[in-house]
């Protein structure tokens, strides 16, 4: 077994409950979530030899997912069973689906204890929760601009942290895909490494 398909598998097992989860959300009918669920696994497996970085593993499968989603919408639309318009299923297969993307890549909630208490509550409680800020700044007996300048500096520590962890480029996935923005972070982040 190849270190790409030990990746592969290691996050299918991880994460297998939570794919899940979020299929059913998706599809909102149970017996197709376990369908696409199977249809994915499959795909994942068989293409793991594709991979070419496992740090990449996550944006890797989020593509993986979103194009097994796809083809799934486009064999219902075909049968006539399917809500969507087929002319929206070409939109799907380009363009970055955040749901996806949250689905497959758990980063956030694995590194979001990582942060100082004072960080993490917050960006848990206003941008995962949508809570209002003056409540929040109410409850934690905090003003507003306090509020605000603690969830910028929360942020900004989890992004770095999300940087360090989550390998993928903005644009295709990889960091090694050679696109503009890849190099770009590539190089952004060899300075960083020689500077500290």
């Amino acid at each position: 077994m190849t270190a790409a398909d030990a990746a592969v598998r290691r996050e299918l097992v991880e994460c297998h409950r939570d794919f899940l989860t979020f299929l059913r959300r998706r599809l909102g009918n149970p017996h197709d979530a376990e369908d696409v669920l199977q249809e994915f696994i499959a795909r994942a497996l068989d293409r793991s030899k594709h991979l070419r970085d496992v740090q990449s593993v996550r944006g890797w499968l989020s593509r993986v997912l979103a194009t097994t989603l796809v083809d799934h919408y486009r064999r219902a639309a075909r049968r006539k069973d399917s809500p969507r318009d087929p002319a929206d299923l070409e939109a799907l297969a380009v363009a970055p689906d955040p749901e996806i993307e949250a689905a497959v890549c758990f980063c956030l909630y694995r590194l979001l204890p990582t942060l100082k208490p004072e960080y993490s509550e917050l960006i848990w409680r206003v941008d995962l929760l949508d809570e209002p800020r003056d409540r929040v700044a109410a409850s934690l007996g905090l003003t507003l601009n306090n509020v605000n300048v603690r969830l910028h500096r929360g942020r900004r520590a989890l992004r770095a942290r999300l940087e360090e962890i989550c390998l993928t480029c903005p644009q295709h996935g990889f960091l090694d895909c050679r696109c503009d923005e890849g190099e770009r972070i590539r190089l952004i982040r060899a300075r960083q490494a020689a500077a500290g």
